[in-house]
């Protein structure tokens, strides 16, 4: 690495001590500077002893204060209480904000206060800092924040004002706020009333359910504006510009745990406040050539979307109700006939199977998201037509009974899920992981799904089997058209009461329903394609552990 050219050095007191500080265009470091020893009579020990020295990364500096040490606040506002003999021997002062980094991928803001006996020193010092972080051109300055006061909890409200607006405010970025008053309040807003253009990207405060709804919103508007058919499965959609950031606030926040490591409101917030920027992949879905949804982290038919659809009418249950459906499925052990084709990624570094794991700065991400492209002669190729038995080269076809057909964009990690549904998946590799898994035991079944929430492979069961896909496609048997669905869906709400209000009915329905991240598609027939990096976070992947593990001496308040 190329030595940087030291931009200041200076001796500042700090905690009793004097430090040696140095910055670069790189690093802001100070190392204590010792006081000297006595030297004993025909001793040769050196006479200084090594001093304490912390480093921080400039990029990763929130902001630098003035600090007022006669008045005892700082220029935003905070108190802070000073030695008499310390004001007197260094009546100036500035307070430096950063990352500090903890256990289990967390990050929180840590401040450093220098003191010396110059003035004009200090402000040497505060606007080199200052036109420094002006520099780093990939920091939002001014953002659009929605916040879902209904989701999880119902803490949104009270998380952002409490934990995000003053490190906002601290980093100087200047935010317009709103109060989602009712279910895609948010996507509509996007689509329709924004001005995005005013804005260096948007926040969302809540769980994956707000999130989609902002990636609705956004990805739809920028398809609008560039003229895009977004019913068409064949077009290719167009990445947009903003990122977007989350400030966690749901029940699971399993976009927060794929991207950051940690469901923690400030280790988002801090992710925003850097800059930070990590491409993700987002799934189209349609049926007869009509656009659905947008799917970033699950599709899935059979038991999670069986879940998903007996949840839904037992809402008065709240949380609980997940757990309760999850049970009653697992009973009722449905299976479905269909077939599935698919078009294979081929020329790719990564399998479902290996043990890679998408990581901050991923190479296989990088590597495969560069070999992608919307106009390969693979891409061209449309699904084939399984109803007739014909197949079109480079598709596979597989027909059978299923217990449930899972596409996985990313590892669906969660606190329940340590590893999630599938742990190799990359976010912005242009696949999806499909995961079938056909009909078998309630007690083979249970083994699969207890792997989830294991280490061992999840995917080495002989009624298994995952493919890294670009696109694939779900016909389910008897539904050739449109009129039969119709039919189908208009029996289903005839009749299907009767069978859910007594589970010892042996009747065994022919249709699912897909769950899109947590919403119900109400056709089972679908086509599916992967958007390689449409859309950016405010962040950067899960940062490789081992790296910050060493913190016996944990870091001191400076």
């Amino acid at each position: 690495m190329e030595k940087q050219p030291r931009l200041l050095a200076s001796q500042f007191f700090l905690k009793n001590s004097v430090f040696e500080v140095l910055l670069n265009g790189v690093l802001l470091t100070w190392k204590e500077i010792p006081a000297p020893k006595k030297v004993v009579s025909g001793s040769i020990h050196h006479p200084f002893k090594v001093g304490t020295s912390h480093s921080v990364s400039v990029s990763e500096i929130l902001a630098v204060q003035e600090l007022d040490v006669d008045g005892g606040t700082n220029d935003d506002g905070r108190w802070q209480k000073m030695p008499q003999k310390l004001t007197e021997a260094y009546p100036y002062a500035f307070t430096v904000s950063y990352v500090e980094r903890a256990r289990q991928h967390r990050w929180w803001c840590s401040d450093v206060t220098f003191h010396c006996s110059d003035g004009a020193l200090r402000q040497q010092w505060i606007q080199t800092i200052r036109e420094q972080l002006t520099a780093l051109t990939s920091r939002p300055k001014h953002l659009l924040v929605y916040i879902n006061p209904y989701g999880g909890k119902q803490q949104g409200e009270c998380i952002y004002e409490q934990n995000v607006a003053p490190l906002f405010a601290c980093a100087s970025i200047s935010t317009d706020v709103i109060v989602t008053e009712h279910a895609n309040h948010a996507r509509d807003h996007l689509r329709t009333e924004a001005e995005l253009k005013k804005y260096d990207g948007v926040v969302c405060v809540g769980g994956d359910g707000m999130f989609s709804e902002i990636v609705h919103g956004l990805v739809s508007r920028t398809q609008r504006d560039n003229g895009v058919d977004q019913n068409s499965p064949e077009e290719k959609l167009v990445p947009c510009s903003l990122r977007i950031g989350i400030i966690p606030a749901g029940s699971t926040d399993c976009i927060c745990y794929a991207t950051v490591g940690i469901n923690d409101p400030v280790t988002s917030a801090l992710h925003v406040i850097v800059g930070d920027s990590q491409p993700m992949d987002v799934c189209s879905v349609h049926h007869n050539n009509t656009f659905l949804r947008y799917s970033i982290s699950l599709l899935g038919y059979g038991f999670y979307g069986d879940v998903l659809a007996d949840s839904e009418r037992k809402r008065w249950m709240g949380p609980a109700r997940y757990d309760f459906s999850g049970f009653k499925t697992f009973l009722t052990h449905h299976h479905y006939e269909g077939a599935v084709s698919f078009l294979p990624a081929t020329d790719i570094l990564g399998t479902p199977r290996d043990k890679t794991r998408c990581r901050a700065g991923c190479f296989i991400c990088q590597h495969d998201g560069q070999l992608y492209s919307g106009d390969s002669p693979e891409e061209s190729k449309t699904a084939p037509d399984v109803s007739g038995g014909e197949y079109e080269v480079g598709w596979g076809v597989v027909r059978g009974k299923f217990l449930a057909i899972n596409a996985a964009s990313m590892s669906c990690a969660c606190p329940r899920s340590p590893m999630g549904l599938s742990p190799a998946a990359h976010l912005a590799d242009g696949t999806t992981d499909l995961i079938l898994v056909r009909k078998c035991s309630r007690f083979n079944f249970l083994r699969h799904l207890l792997r989830h929430t294991s280490k061992d492979d999840q995917f080495d069961m002989t009624f298994v089997e995952v493919h890294r896909v670009r696109r694939f496609r779900f016909t389910p048997r008897h539904c050739q058209n449109e009129s039969e669905l119709d039919l189908r869906e208009n029996g289903k709400q005839l009749f299907s009461q009767i069978c859910r209000d007594h589970p010892a009915c042996s009747c065994s329905p022919a249709y699912s329903s897909w769950n899109c991240d947590g919403e119900i598609i109400p056709h089972a027939a679908i086509e599916v394609r992967v958007h390689c990096q449409l859309i950016k976070l405010f962040a950067r992947g899960i940062e490789e552990q081992p790296l910050f593990e060493d913190l016996a001496n944990p870091p001191c308040a400076l």
